[in-house]
């Protein structure tokens, strides 16, 4: 019996990896000081296998659950997709201005 309960676990774990990293609790508050370090966030959906909606922060390899309404949190959000957008098209400048020397060079 153990060795079958066993192997429906493992069955459970591979077909639902997200099943035991749900928020189960989300906090309404959240310092400023954790959301000047957010490394990364990402939206948790209420439905299937998650019952709340929450937005994950990961500081240091920690996990926060905070509500999605909160509006500092979705200032933070909004700074975060805005680094990332301009980090790519800053890359992508440089890219092609260095293509552009080299067939100046030729």
């Amino acid at each position: 019996i153990s060795v079958l309960f066993l192997t429906l676990l493992l069955l459970f774990l591979a077909l639902f990896p997200g099943a035991f990293s749900c928020c189960m609790k989300i906090s309404d508050e959240i310092s400023k000081g954790i959301l000047r370090r957010v490394e990364r966030f990402e939206m948790q959906k209420a439905g299937g296998l998650c019952h709340l909606e929450a937005v994950i922060l990961h500081v240091k390899g920690r996990k926060f659950c905070v509500n999605p309404w909160n509006r500092k949190v979705e200032k933070m959000m909004k700074k975060m997709k805005h680094k990332i957008h301009r980090s790519k098209s800053h890359i992508r400048r440089q890219r092609r201005t260095r293509t552009k020397r080299k067939e100046q060079k030729k």
